[in-house]
């Protein structure tokens, strides 16, 4: 049997914030193994984000709309950032009313995980969210540049959308499994 040398954890020594915009970005002093370097952080914030089911009509309602990230236009379940002082499960509720114009009958957190751990701080709060009546034309916040449309699918088509996606592709595979 191999056996590894147990290796020490990296400590961060110091951090001191390199851009400050719509996004921030920090600069973190890191020492590992006797040596020390440099690392950048993207400061994202943490995110909601819900697989929503139109009870209804037994479908799911997803939304469509340009990402700055990908460069392209992505159909993705819903999603959105905390703001300072909210509470998740509120959060995720405005979310859905401002991006798809849904009250929520019901709310079930599934998973909390990191979309990209190596340099980025966004933690998401993924959640199930069973609607039955849009109230509202939804399309996002016109102050916040959001241009966001409404995309109703079918349990198949939503099982068969392919998106590079991750948090939609979760949800994807959760449903899979509430399946079986």
């Amino acid at each position: 049997m191999l056996r590894r040398q147990p290796q020490k954890q990296m400590q961060i020594k110091g951090k001191q914030k390199v851009y400050d915009g719509y996004f921030k970005m920090y600069e973190l002093t890191v020492e590992q193994d006797g040596h020390t370097f440099k690392r950048e952080q993207f400061d994202r914030g943490t995110a909601v984000a819900a697989l929503v089911h139109d009870t209804e009509k037994d479908s799911f309602i997803l939304t469509k709309q340009f990402r700055i990230g990908s460069e392209s236009e992505l159909i993705e379940i819903v999603a959105g950032m905390i703001d300072d002082g909210e509470a998740p499960e509120v959060s995720i509720r405005r979310e859905i009313e401002e991006e798809i114009g849904y009250h929520v009958d019901q709310l079930e957190h599934l998973y909390t995980f990191y979309s990209s751990p190596g340099g980025t701080t966004e933690k998401v709060l993924l959640y199930f969210a069973e609607v039955s009546k849009q109230h509202a034309d939804g399309g996002g916040k016109a102050d916040e540049h959001e241009k966001i449309e409404i995309v109703e699918l079918s349990v198949r088509e939503f099982l068969e959308l392919e998106t590079p996606d991750a948090k939609t592709i979760i949800s994807q595979l959760w449903f899979k499994l509430k399946q079986k």
